[in-house]
């Protein structure tokens, strides 16, 4: 699994830091979000995948795959 972000999309919610800490945090100056794991180990795709789902700017996308 890959992830990727759109920064210009990010509404700085924060869902994603809850739901995947490990994988996503927040710039300080503005709450945007900063991908730590582009390539997250496969016991994090539950909460990656909750992540996407809770973003309610929909700036989180899901690759299948290598």
């Amino acid at each position: 699994m890959r992830i990727s972000t759109e920064e210009d999309r990010c509404v700085a919610a924060g869902h994603c830091v809850v739901a995947a800490p490990e994988v996503f945090d927040q710039r300080e100056e503005d709450g945007v979000v900063v991908l730590l794991d582009p390539r997250p180990p496969a016991g994090a795709r539950a909460a990656v995948e909750e992540a996407a789902l809770l973003c309610p700017a929909a700036a989180i996308r899901l690759v299948s795959g290598p």
